[in-house]
């Protein structure tokens, strides 16, 4: 950082730091204790429209990679997974949708075909949501949060090294209450790719795009010790109707 950027008050972009997603079973630890929250065992990854050829691309190197995970956990004694990927909905390279992002933050994903995906056992599904970005849904068993964490940074990276970087939004995995506590609650620690850091995103159960920001704040303050919280409250961006949460 110059000195015109000191005098200023500027500061130098965070560089992406993924290997902070590996920070997230010592969180889910931390939130079981201390909130009763447990992993439902489903993450996603949001990122920009990759148009034509090279969204067809990505799908395939996303399938080779996984394929890739399940041969090595089969050889390691692990049983065997279902397929790596399904698509839901009409090709998602088709173009990005206008003023995404923008207003209050809010990322409505579409949720169609998810239930395929679950029915099916797919542990990977691509959907599009209403302003064009693609979200890639992991699922494992929520006692596998170490693996999904572990697919979620191999596909960031993938992205990454495939020069698909600047369109890489957030990731998140998603909690729940624990089986027949009341209220029924759900969280998703979402990981903001640009800034390095964390946050809670709480919709509040039973209202529609209505966040439970008690929950979020109490989230901010028990994590801090796992987890680089993100501090502007402004980049708490909400992702409602993101498939997974």
């Amino acid at each position: 950082m110059g000195l015109l950027d000191a005098l200023l008050g500027r500061s130098k972009p965070v560089r992406p730091d993924l290997d902070r997603l590996f920070a997230l079973p010592a969180a889910a630890v931390t939130l079981q204790a201390g909130a009763g929250l447990v992993p439902t065992g489903t993450g996603s990854v949001c990122f920009a429209s990759v148009e034509g050829g090279a969204f067809q691309q990505l799908r395939r190197d996303v399938r080779e990679l996984l394929d890739a995970d399940l041969s090595r956990g089969q050889e390691a004694g692990v049983g065997p997974g279902a397929e790596a990927v399904i698509d839901t909905g009409a090709d998602t390279g088709a173009g990005t949708g206008s003023g995404a992002g923008t207003g209050n933050g809010a990322a409505t994903a579409a949720e169609s075909g998810a239930s395929t995906a679950e029915q099916s056992g797919t542990p990977v599904e691509f959907s599009q949501d209403e302003y064009g970005y693609t979200w890639l849904v992991a699922r494992h068993p929520a006692q596998e949060l170490g693996e999904l964490v572990g697919d979620l940074h191999a596909v960031n990276t993938l992205l990454e090294e495939n020069g698909f970087g600047p369109q890489l939004l957030c990731s998140f995995v998603a909690f729940r209450s624990e089986p027949g506590a009341e209220p029924a609650r759900s969280l998703a620690l979402v990981y903001l790719y640009k800034r390095g850091t964390f946050y809670p995103f709480a919709p509040h159960p039973g209202r529609k795009e209505k966040r439970d920001s008690e929950l979020e704040l109490q989230m901010r303050g028990l994590l801090t010790d796992d987890l680089p919280v993100e501090p502007d409250l402004g980049r708490w961006f909400p992702v409602w109707g993101a498939p997974g949460l």
